[in-house]
Formats: structure tokens, sequence, C-alpha cells
């Protein structure tokens, strides 16, 4: 256990008594400050907060209770505020480890968060899980794991590198700090009484744990079948309609804000606009990348936007902490500050920027004076987890040329047209030119070509299709984080740049990459599983900031890019996907042809 691990209450209850009467000294006491009270909804002034082992001992006039040797922080003029608590995010997505994640979180007020790890999942199963969720156990940030629920997402429309079942999610479910069941994106499975689905949920109710959900459709009867079921949260809401319809039947609603997905300023409106109560109501980042982290911070960054929008700064806070906490059933030890509760506390010069400048977590001051001020254990994962790129043979040139099966000087195909800063897409169709018996990208539709190649047990096996809307005009992109199976995903205005990004990025143990005529612009090596960098955020978010470039100098003027391309493989969010087995029509669930033979 790490020594910034917090202690159990049940430990320390009769010294937090002591303390709270004066009997015995605090640690650490908080004065003069005005405390943001989540359970309430008030701003109280003039008010000191006393820390003991790790929690917090008392509230309110703490003179009585330091010692000689207790540490005092004036906080005369800021705001002491619960520390934030993201209910629903994916670590990989940062493209960093758990710890060096940490470190960026903890820096921008995050003390808590619940991860769902079913990226590393797909690649290495539950192994993987285990190792995030016991490299995030070690640290001063609280890492809850939510068990990923869909591994793989669909079944019989890819393939990927591990499979979970009922039985390891009921084994999942008895791991201490595991608090719930990761989002569950199969909602046809779970309306549809899928026996893996309904299993996995009743393994999560009977243990007492949050089901989390994902869904993104617009049908109603399903909705409350899915609810019905047992999954009570979604964060896949993007219109204020369908924010509305899931509060009424008492799900809770979490506003996602991330690197990609910008929901806030619409769903938010039903707290601006329609005055709902919000004790149901979660802000989550869902995922985020480095240059956010660095530029615009963690949760902090998602509140500030509530607020912007007219949310007023309690109630955004109380949507980032005790909801949260209430939600995940930890409202007994994080979410609030209050006697007892764990000693996650943030100093805040202005409420509405939400930047803190001190940063205490489980009683311990970690960041301060605008830099981090305790050591964090280093993790190393195993050799097997860092070479997780697994080819058939090196890729040629030949294997992203797509045969024309209509013999014709044209072919008329199906296309995934992407939408910038939106995780869905739409099924499109265009006219694209055939030489050679080989159907061609047309950069004049802006259309290129794509292809995902399985890599995880080295079968061969690559599937070829078109995407519209990148805006690329030459070279390539390669990237082993192509949700959620993870598989090898390329693509780029010709066959040449193609192979070589993808043999490239394999000989770097996966990440992403961008490259011109034969040449490297920039990459993002990622070798613990493909999915993470093993290097500080500091050289990470270089390495980001370069493939943004490389991106913009191929063409591509979208936001977060890589992001909408990562999502491009994910077969559960409609309307057309690729994996590595072809072309998905997620709205019929099947898999379609690329090409359109006229009868």
């Amino acid at each position: 256990m790490s020594k910034y691990t917090s202690n159990r209450l049940y430990d320390v209850s009769y010294h937090l008594g002591q303390v709270a009467m004066g009997k015995q000294p605090a640690d650490l006491v908080i004065t003069n400050g005005t405390l943001v009270n989540v359970y309430t909804g008030e701003l109280i002034e003039n008010t000191d907060v006393a820390i003991a082992h790790g929690r917090i001992a008392y509230v309110g006039h703490a003179r009585h209770i330091i010692g000689a040797n207790t540490q005092v922080i004036d906080a005369t003029g800021r705001f002491i505020s619960p520390g934030l608590l993201d209910g629903h995010m994916h670590v990989e997505s940062t493209m960093l480890s758990v710890t060096e994640f940490a470190k960026a979180a903890l820096a921008k007020g995050t003390t808590a968060i619940f991860m769902d790890p079913h990226e590393i999942a797909n690649v290495f199963g539950t192994e993987g899980v285990r190792l995030m969720h016991e490299e995030g156990r070690s640290l001063p940030l609280k890492v809850y794991t939510t068990f990923p629920s869909c591994v793989p997402s669909t079944t019989d429309l890819e393939d990927s590198g591990a499979e979970l079942h009922v039985a390891d999610i009921a084994e999942g479910m008895t791991w201490d700090g595991v608090a719930g069941l990761g989002e569950v994106m199969n909602f046809p499975g779970v309306v549809h009484g899928e026996p893996k689905m309904t299993g996995e949920i009743k393994a999560t109710l009977q243990a007492g744990k949050a089901v989390t959900g994902h869904y993104p459709s617009e049908d109603e009867q399903q909705l409350q079948a899915y609810i019905a079921a047992g999954v009570n949260s979604c964060h896949e809401t993007v219109t204020r309609e369908q924010g509305l319809s899931k509060l009424r039947l008492g799900m809770h609603l979490m506003i996602r804000e991330g690197s990609a997905w910008h929901d806030v300023k619409e769903v938010i409106k039903v707290v601006t606009e329609d005055r709902v109560q919000t004790g149901n109501i979660m802000l989550v980042t869902d995922d985020v990348y480095p240059e956010t982290l660095v530029e615009k911070g963690h949760l902090n960054h998602v509140i500030r936007r509530a607020i912007e929008e007219g949310v007023d700064p309690v109630t955004a806070i109380q949507m980032g902490t005790i909801n949260t906490a209430k939600y995940f059933k930890l409202d007994g030890d994080i979410g609030g500050i209050a006697p007892g509760k764990c000693a996650d506390i943030l100093l805040l010069d202005d409420l509405r920027q939400m930047e803190p400048s001190t940063v205490i977590a489980n009683g311990h001051l970690v960041y301060d004076e605008g830099k981090l001020s305790v050591d964090f254990p280093s993790y190393v994962y195993p050799e097997h987890i860092r070479q997780s790129v697994h080819l058939a043979r090196p890729l040629t040139t030949h294997d992203f040329l797509l045969q024309s099966q209509s013999k014709g000087t044209s072919a008329r195909v199906n296309l995934i047209r992407v939408i910038e800063n939106s995780a869905r897409t739409e099924k499109g169709t265009a006219t694209l030119p055939v030489s050679d018996d080989v159907i061609r990208p047309d950069l004049e539709q802006d259309i290129v070509q794509l292809a995902c190649i399985e890599r995880h047990h080295g079968t061969g096996q690559i599937s070829l299709a078109f995407a519209q809307g990148f805006q690329l005009k030459r070279g390539a992109v390669a990237s082993t984080v192509a949700h959620d199976s993870h598989n090898l995903l390329v693509m780029g205005t010709n066959a040449e740049d193609m192979a070589f990004a993808a043999n490239e990025l394999a000989k770097l143990g996966g990440g992403m990459i961008a490259v011109q005529d034969g040449q490297i612009l920039a990459s993002v090596p990622m070798v613990i599983a493909g999915l993470m960098s093993d290097q500080p955020l500091a050289t990470v978010f270089q390495e980001v900031k370069q493939l943004v470039a490389a991106w913009r100098q191929l063409g591509c003027p979208l936001n977060a890019p890589f992001m909408t391309f990562s999502l491009i493989a994910l077969p559960v969010i409609p309307d057309i996907r690729i994996s590595n087995r072809g072309l998905v029509d997620v709205e019929q669930f099947k898999l379609v042809p690329v090409e359109i033979i006229e009868e």
C-alpha cells in the first residue's frame, strides 16, 4: 500500500474523534478560507478545516486543534473545495501511463477517477485490467476501476486481442477498488436479453455496484428496456432532449467534455434552461489527450465550461464531486468536506477559473506553488505487454489495393463519412474511379483509402474501405489506437505511404504515426499495449503537438483528427465503421460490402 493511500475510516475513527475534541493535535489545518459546501450548496466564509490520519477531523473554527507540529495553511482569500471526481474516463486515451496521468490530473485538481480500462482489456484481457488497476492503487490519485463490460465491443463483427466473460466480471467485482461495471456499449445485447450482457449486469448488481452505460440511440422503448435491465447512467448524451428524457426516467446523466467531444454547451441546457434538479447529473471527460491536459486542464476544465454556460459555480462543483461520489456509493469517503471524509481538498483563488493553487490528497500536500510536491512510485509493465503488435508479415503496397468486382472504369461504394468533434459517423456512397481493376481513392471528393489490419494474433487479416471528411491531400497515417479492438488502422492517399506507415508503426511497438513520400513526419510511440506511452507527459505532449502539425501538413484541418480517426473502427456507435473483418453497418449490426454491385 502506498504511503499516500487513505486510511480506512474504521481504523482511525477513534483518533479523528480525539482530534475533533482537541485532545490530539491535527496534522494539517487550513485556516480562514471560504468553504464550498457541496452538501448544502453554500459558500461559508472564515472556515478552517483540520486534517489527521489522511481524513478530515473538524470543519469550522479549528484553532484548538493546532499543535506545535501542526502544519498550517492560510487560505485567506481562497476557496476550500472538495477534490474533483471524474466519473467516467479512459486513461489510455491520454496516451499516458496511469502514473504519468495522475501527475497531470492532480495538478489540475482531480483527486479521484473512475477509469474504464476497456482499451487495454481488448488487447490483454483481465491481465491488462489488473495491471492498470494495480498501478493506480499505489498512487496519491484515487484510481477506482469500472470493470470493462464489452470486450470485444461486439461479437462476430471484429477480432480483439482478448475476450472477457461473465466469470471475469464476477471475479473483478471482488477486487478492492472496483466500483462498478464499465460502460455497457452493447445496448442491443442488453435490451434483447443476450446472456453475456445480462449475466454481467446481474453479477454487478449482486455485488451492489454501479452499472455504467453508453446509450447513443434515440429509441425510447429500447432506452427504457436498457434502464429497466439495470443500466443507470449514460455519458453518450449529445442533445438537451436526450438529457431530459434520461433524467426523467431516473437515469444518472454524465455530461461529457473531452478533447474531441464537446457536449456541455448543448446538454447543460437541462440545467440552465429547463432548471431540472441536478442531483443526478455528473460532469465527466471520457477521452482527453495530452494537449488538453496541459493547455485546458482535466475535470476542472469541464466544470469551468459548465460555469461559462451559465451554471452556478457551486452547482457545477457539485456535479464534479458529491454527485459522482453518491452515484458510486462512495460518498462516505469522498466528494465533500466534512468530518470523517478523506482529506482530498483544493484551494482555489477563483471559482469561475477552477485553477487550484494547492491540492491536498489523502491529507498530503501534493501540489503547491505550481509544482508537484510528492514523489510517485515507478511502475514497469511486463515485456510482453510492451511487445503487442503482431503482424503476419511486413505489409506491401498490394495489401492496400481494393479489387473491383464490377470490372468497369468506375465503381459505386459505401463509405464512412466522419463528423468533426463527434464520435458518430454517417453512411455515405460515392462513385470512384477504377484502374487496373483497382478502386482508387478520389481526393477531389475528399475520399481516401482505409485499412484495418488484425494485429493481435498475426492472422494477416486485412479489410479495406474508404473514408470521407478528413481532407487529406497527401501521405498516410496509422494508429494502433483504434477503438475498441485496437487493431492496426491505416488511412492514406496512396498505397505506398500506407504500407510504409503500417510497417514503421509496427517497428515502434504501436502508437500513432504520420508519413509522406516514404518519410516519417511525426510519431507517438506507445509501447504499453500499443495504447500508452512510457514517457513523461512533457515528452508525449511535444510528440502529440508534432503529430497534430503533421496531420495539418497532410491537409487535415479537423480538431483532434487522430481521436476521430481512432474511433472510425468502433462498431457500436452509428452509423458505419470499419473493423478487421470489413465494413460494419452499425444500425443493422452486420457487415456490408464496400462495393455496391448493381443488380
